[in-house]
């Protein structure tokens, strides 16, 4: 009789764990996307703010500079980024696990080199302090910038900043001149800074990317997926209803809206179709240019061994997105 009631009340215990672990709702982890405070990803902060993410399992993470968002990737910390191509290249020169899968923006007039009113063009900086930050992108921009001016690296002293010290340094007198982007162009620009050159003299160049690990899209394909619908829809939103957008994303860029609106005419930001041309590569033209940087880089020991670009580009999510 003892031994019936011990059975019984083990079969209860028993038939009682398994209902509960039944009924427990496993909780997958957020896909975490990383940022910067460049104008090219703000569509994702306004798809954000205009509840496209919502109910999502997607977290947009903030990072002061580029060279920190590529830190993170590769520390496991966030599992796609908003990179410069430049920097989606060396990773995947050496990580061999990324894929492109959104072309963000093709800088035109986004990057630019600012100097004090005094300095009248960029052969003016010979012998000049110019702060630059310590990427792939800044190297090759300055690089660029002085080739077409028969200039090289060695007429000018670079000094190395983070993008979050480029605004003080140059007001500080610490530098000359500054490579530079984002809030700190708009805020230099309103301060007086004199524009020396822009990405609009080497166009097609300077292109930024929404680039994701391979296993996150094994693990989390739904959530990229809505990601990228959340995306095009704010880019839909933006074209639509300019003044609105403008409004919450200088929230979080803290500059006036007229100025973020005015920053996004120094870039163009590829819509759905363009995408899927560039991605599938109907249209050669990203692939052509991935083709011209990967040789400069290597050239200049910016990456460490040539690589396919075609390779990392993934045009599925593209192809499949919903408006």
């Amino acid at each position: 009789m003892k031994f019936l009631k011990y059975f019984t009340l083990n079969m209860i215990m028993v038939a009682l764990v398994i209902t509960l672990t039944n009924c427990t709702t496993h909780i997958s982890p957020p896909l975490r996307i990383g940022a910067n405070l460049w104008t090219g990803y703000e569509t994702l902060y306004l798809a954000r703010d205009l509840g496209y993410y919502d109910q999502k399992l997607i977290k947009l993470v903030d990072y002061p500079s580029g060279t920190e968002e590529v830190r993170a990737y590769r520390n496991h910390e966030i599992e796609g980024a908003g990179l410069s191509i430049d920097q989606a290249l060396v990773l995947a020169a050496t990580q061999e696990n990324i894929k492109i899968i959104t072309i963000m923006d093709i800088s035109n007039g986004g990057d630019v080199i600012l100097g004090k009113p005094e300095i009248t063009d960029i052969k003016a900086l010979k012998g000049k302090r110019v702060g630059v930050e310590s990427t792939a992108l800044g190297a090759f921009f300055i690089a660029r910038a002085l080739e077409k001016n028969q200039m090289s690296i060695k007429d000018i002293q670079l000094v190395s900043l983070e993008l979050i010290e480029h605004e003080q340094a140059y007001k500080q007198g610490k530098v000359d001149a500054v490579v530079t982007f984002g809030p700190a162009r708009i805020k230099l620009l309103a301060s007086g800074a004199k524009l020396l050159f822009d990405s609009s003299q080497i166009p097609g160049e300077i292109v930024d990317v929404l680039a994701i690990n391979t296993e996150a899209i094994a693990n989390n394909y739904d959530s990229i997926q809505s990601l990228i619908n959340g995306r095009f829809r704010a880019l839909d939103y933006l074209a639509k209803n300019p003044h609105d957008a403008a409004i919450r994303m200088a929230k979080r860029t803290k500059v006036t809206p007229k100025q973020i609106l005015e920053a996004f005419k120094g870039l163009d930001q590829p819509n759905l179709i363009q995408n899927q041309k560039l991605l599938n590569k109907s249209d050669p033209t990203l692939v052509n240019g991935m083709k011209k940087l990967v040789k400069i880089m290597v050239e200049n020991k910016l990456m460490p061994k040539t690589i396919d670009p075609a390779s990392i580009l993934d045009d599925r999510f593209v192809k499949n997105a919903k408006l």
